[in-house]
This record gives C-alpha cells, sequence and structure tokens, in this order.
C-alpha cells in the first residue's frame, strides 16, 4: 500500500479489527496500531484507515477508480491489467493486484454485497451494488486464464439534452427533434451496442418530460436518474442461493401497467417482457420507451423477433404489435472512441412486415443529412 505504513502493520490491524467486529474508524485504527506499540501521523493513520475500509467495505484498490468522476467502467483481465473508460475508449492503468486470488476475493466480497453467491459452484455473477454500480464477474474454470471482473459505474449526475449537445453527443439541429419526440408522447426505442450511452440518453429524453407527468420505471438493475420530479421505479430480482425468488421483468411491466404511468419505461428490453412492453403500448400508453441492443437501426426488427417469439409470439404477431407500438428509433453508436446519437428513424410497415427507416442521419464528419423517412418523422411528431 502507498500509505507509508508496512504491509505487516496493515495485516495486524486489519486481523484485529475483524477479531473485535469492530468498524474501520479513524479511532479504532489508532488503538489497534497503539496496542501494536506502532506509533504513525496523523497522516498516515487517516490513510491507513481509508485503505482499510475500502478493502473491507468497498471496491479495495479500484476504489480511487470508482471515485473518478470520469470513470464509466472499470475492468480487470487478471491482476496486472486493470483498463478504465473515461469516455475516450479503454486505457490500461498502472494499479496492480497481489495476484489472481487477490482479485477473485474482491469479486467475491462484492457479489456478496449484491445479495449474491460467487464460487466454484455458482462461477459467475451479474447484480448491482446497493449505490447502482453493476458488478459482473467470472470465475475459473469459465475464465481459464483468472478471474475476471467488470464495473459499470453509475453516476448520478442526470444530463439533460443540452448537456448532450454541449457534449458533442447530440448535433444541435436535432435537438428541437428530440423534444418535439418527447413532448409530442410519441413511443420510441433507442438502440445501439454495448457501452454507447444508450441509458444515458434515455434518461436525458426523459428529463424533457413534463414535470406533470408520471414516469414509472422498470429495470433490471437501477441505471437511469432522469432529472424528473415524479419518478418510480421497480427493479427485478435475482433469484436466491436456492434458486428461487427471482422476478423478471415481464412481470414488473404488468405490476407497472396498474401503478397509473404517464410514461412506461422499461430500461432495457431483452427478454420475454418484449411482449407485455408492446401490448401496453398498444392499449393506450402513449410515450412509452426502452432500450434494445441492436448493431444498427434496421436490425430492430430482426431483434425484437428474436426475443418476441422465444417468448412464445409468432413473427407476424411481432410485427404487427411493431408496427402499431414504437414510432420512432433513436439510435446511437460511436465514432472512433466518441459516442453519438447517429439516427433518428421512423417505424414503418409494408405488407405486414415492419422496416425501419432512416429519418435524419448523423454522418461520421458530424453533418446531419435527410434520409427517406423525414417526411413521416415530421408527421408523426406533428408541428415545431
Amino acid at each position: 500500500m502507498s500509505i507509508g505504513v508496512p504491509d505487516d502493520v496493515v495485516g495486524r490491524v486489519r486481523a484485529s479489527l475483524a477479531a473485535r467486529g469492530v468498524a474501520v474508524t479513524d479511532s479504532a485504527v489508532v488503538a489497534v496500531l497503539a496496542e501494536h506499540g506502532v506509533v504513525r501521523s496523523q497522516h498516515e493513520v487517516l490513510g491507513l484507515a481509508a485503505a482499510l475500509r475500502a478493502e473491507l467495505v468497498g471496491a479495495g484498490p479500484l476504489e480511487p477508480l470508482l471515485r473518478d468522476p470520469q470513470v464509466t467502467d472499470v475492468l480487470v483481465n487478471g491482476p496486472d491489467q486493470v483498463y478504465v473508460d473515461r469516455g475516450d475508449g479503454l486505457e490500461s492503468t498502472d494499479l496492480r493486484f497481489a495476484d489472481g486470488a487477490a482479485v477473485r476475493a474482491l469479486a467475491v466480497r462484492l457479489a456478496t454485497a449484491c445479495g449474491r453467491r460467487l464460487d466454484d459452484a455458482v462461477p459467475w455473477v451479474d447484480a448491482g451494488l446497493p449505490d447502482g454500480t453493476r458488478v459482473h464477474a467470472v470465475l475459473p474454470p469459465l475464465a481459464p486464464d483468472g478471474p475476471l471482473l467488470s464495473l459499470r459505474v453509475l453516476r448520478r449526475r442526470a444530463f439533460g439534452l443540452d448537456d448532450l449537445v454541449t457534449a458533442g453527443a447530440v448535433p444541435g439541429e436535432v435537438l428541437p427533434w428530440l423534444l418535439r419526440l418527447v413532448r409530442g408522447r410519441t413511443s420510441f426505442l433507442v438502440t445501439g451496442g454495448t457501452g454507447v450511452g444508450k441509458t444515458t440518453v434515455l434518461a436525458a429524453l426523459l428529463s424533457a418530460v413534463p414535470p406533470a407527468e408520471r414516469v414509472v420505471l422498470v429495470e433490471d438493475t437501477p441505471e437511469l436518474q432522469p432529472a424528473h420530479p415524479h419518478v418510480v421505479r421497480l427493479v427485478a430480482r435475482a433469484a436466491n442461493v436456492e434458486g428461487v425468488g427471482a422476478v423478471g421483468l415481464d412481470v414488473l411491466v404488468r405490476q407497472a401497467l396498474r401503478m397509473r404511468p404517464d410514461r412506461l419505461v422499461v430500461g432495457e428490453v431483452r427478454g420475454a417482457e418484449v411482449v407485455d412492453l408492446l401490448a401496453a403500448l398498444n392499449t393506450g400508453h402513449e410515450g412509452g420507451c426502452g432500450t434494445v441492443h441492436a448493431n444498427s437501426s434496421a436490425d430492430l426488427p430482426a431483434r425484437l423477433e428474436a426475443l418476441g417469439t422465444a417468448a412464445g409470439l409468432d413473427r407476424a404477431a411481432v410485427h404487427s404489435q411493431l408496427a402499431s407500438a414504437v414510432q420512432v428509433v433513436v439510435h446511437l453508436a460511436r465514432a472512433g472512441p466518441r459516442r453519438r446519437l447517429a439516427e433518428l428513424a421512423v417505424v414503418a410497415a409494408h405488407d405486414g412486415w415492419v422496416q425501419v427507416v432512416p429519418a435524419l442521419v448523423h454522418g461520421p464528419d458530424g453533418r446531419v443529412r435527410e434520409g427517406p423517412g423525414v417526411g413521416l418523422l415530421a408527421s408523426r411528431l406533428g408541428e415545431p
């Protein structure tokens, strides 16, 4: 540790505090150091207490990275391979663990803090910490080179659409269209690959919802943080160690419909909940929205086909429901390391099958061009 205290002293303090079952406070650390005849400066004592708190109840050596307001992801590929994403793509850090066992110990402790099990019998976990940080870990033998740990950081700051324009993620000329999309109660889906900012953009769009409306969020883990005065959320529950007690998003969508939502929002559509969401948006719940993983806006129908048919709908039923449930697609992509809104598109049915037609395309050169669906988009969004 880089706190000026030898590792053997750290170990003795850790063991003494654990044996007593007391919290890691400054006074407790001072008391243990005194018992061992170790005298340290106030600065060293505070550093030791902070390091032990991080190790025993926080994210250990990863704690400084998680506190960095620019960091969105922390990835541990092994004891000497720790990467972060500060918005410009992955970059290596000089942080190191003692060995693979230390990575495993941290992963197990974080899983326990999530109320989940992680061991040889259950060698992977995908869960959320109380502060909203998403934890994913895989142990050997599924990860043959050693334990893998991925942390997705929930930032409490709620970005508005103006913030995204300032950051260059949303072109200024598209902003009026997005405001019309939200205020006109148009149903939409935000699509894109992993880590392109779907949750950030959806939260910004929800922040533009009129304050008199009630927004009900349904999520797998609590990630959406819209700046809106009337937000309630439902969060799915995983099965316990006995394999029972799971509550999925499909159940929560049905519960949300009984909560008088003005806006029904599914944080990420990736399973059977697609059936209930499409049904809800077809029964008078205007302005509903969510996110879906898709490589392009044109891939959305195929993606929902796969989800819908797995949940019991046939292909024709998926397209019929989609055609009347969702009107607009907001697609995000990466331009090099940067994330950006790449396209506004419209959902259109032809001979019973749905296609997604580009309306406004934000090219890699930064220019916004009109696509063949711009007229249909304008008619659906109404007057500016």
